[in-house]
């Protein structure tokens, strides 16, 4: 790979991830500050605080190459449960599938040997 290749790579995975972790702060921004009682409709009321925390350190953690990998793994889970949620109750799981997918992009494009089978 040349460097052009793996400093546009880099840009990519950082603009992505930068607006990834973005959405993750106005989300838990929302459980915890806006729109609480959307919590409530899902039963997940006593627990929005705890959810909010787990969004916002998985993403911390997600935004930073380092620790990038624990992030994947943390927002993937996250992002599977707001799959099954959303489904359970009759939502559109459009959203949150295109946001899972983009996290395995970015875990992809900073991490290539995550997705290796061997």
């Amino acid at each position: 790979m040349n460097t052009e290749t793996s400093k546009t790579r880099k840009i990519a995975a950082w603009v992505i991830a930068g607006l990834l972790t973005a959405l993750y702060f106005f989300s838990a921004s929302g459980k915890l500050f806006l729109h609480p009682e959307q919590m409530e409709q899902f039963k997940l009321g006593d627990w929005r605080i705890i959810i909010a925390l787990g969004e916002i350190t998985s993403a911390l953690l997600f935004l930073f190459p380092k620790t990038n990998k624990y992030g994947v793994l943390l927002l993937s889970s996250y992002m599977g449960g707001a799959i099954i949620l959303h489904m359970t109750n009759g939502l559109n799981i459009v959203m949150p599938s295109v946001v899972l997918v983009l996290v395995w992009v970015v875990g992809f494009l900073r991490n290539p040997e995550l997705f290796r089978i061997a």
